[in-house]
């Protein structure tokens, strides 16, 4: 089991658990039945019902290759469509509760799965994916060659996660907000406010937490303070976000 550990653009270390190779090959496996499906629902299609065949006759051969290249092009562009479209994951990956992520803490975007599609030629076109597996086996974090090139790793989503690990908080039914003034918050605020909040308290970085108490106030737009310490007042943003949005 590899660990990987990112770090955001926040400054905020999280730790993941890289795929393994059994997942990743059975995501590639998931994939190609998949690719293979629709293969025989195209040829099932367009050869035997549609009978398209009768119109190459009328056709010169560039153009009944760019008919089938149109055809298959799905198939081709799988990996690379999908990961776009599902932020990391193919059909497969999602099954297998696997994605890939940047490892300098970034989300991955469209050059990056370019980069791992076009490199599919050599990890897995290449002696049938020899080349994928031994990259895979000797790297310390567990990348083929598209993902070295590309600074992406794949990681699993399956690690176990309770309320520490998301944006919640233990709030009762009596609890009386402070702050209305969270709600301009997203859950993507909250949650990089959450983890750097419980580094910071957890190592006693004071200064991230006086930086962190000025930006939410800046944020929210904060007139007066009512806590007493910056934690306290951290605290009770993160537990009025809960309150103001638990029913959204």
């Amino acid at each position: 089991m590899v660990e990987l550990q990112i770090n955001t653009t926040q400054n905020v270390n999280i730790n993941f658990t890289a795929a393994s190779v059994g997942e990743r090959i059975l995501a590639y496996v998931i994939d190609w039945l998949i690719k293979i499906a629709y293969i025989i629902t195209v040829y099932q299609v367009f050869f035997n019902i549609i009978e398209i065949e009768k119109w190459f006759n009328d056709m010169d051969n560039w153009s009944i290759i760019a008919i089938l290249l149109m055809l298959y092009l799905p198939v081709m562009f799988y990996s690379l469509l999908f990961e776009a479209l599902l932020d990391g994951q193919t059909p497969g990956k999602r099954i297998l509760r696997i994605k890939v992520v940047k490892i300098d803490g970034y989300q991955a975007s469209l050059p990056d799965f370019v980069v791992r599609w076009f490199f599919r030629i050599v990890d897995l076109n290449i002696l049938s994916g020899v080349v994928a597996l031994v990259a895979i086996v000797t790297s310390p974090k567990n990348q083929r060659l598209g993902d070295m090139t590309a600074g992406t790793a794949v990681i699993s989503l399956k690690n176990n996660v309770n309320i520490n690990h998301t944006i919640l908080e233990n709030i009762g039914t009596e609890y009386q907000p402070t702050y209305p003034n969270v709600i301009r918050l997203s859950d993507n605020d909250a949650r990089i406010i959450k983890d750097t909040f419980q580094l910071a308290r957890k190592s006693r970085d004071y200064t991230t937490l006086i930086k962190l108490r000025d930006k939410i106030i800046e944020v929210v737009g904060i007139k007066e303070v009512q806590q007493s310490n910056d934690a306290e007042f951290i605290d009770t943003i993160l537990k009025d976000y809960n309150y103001f949005t638990q029913d959204m």
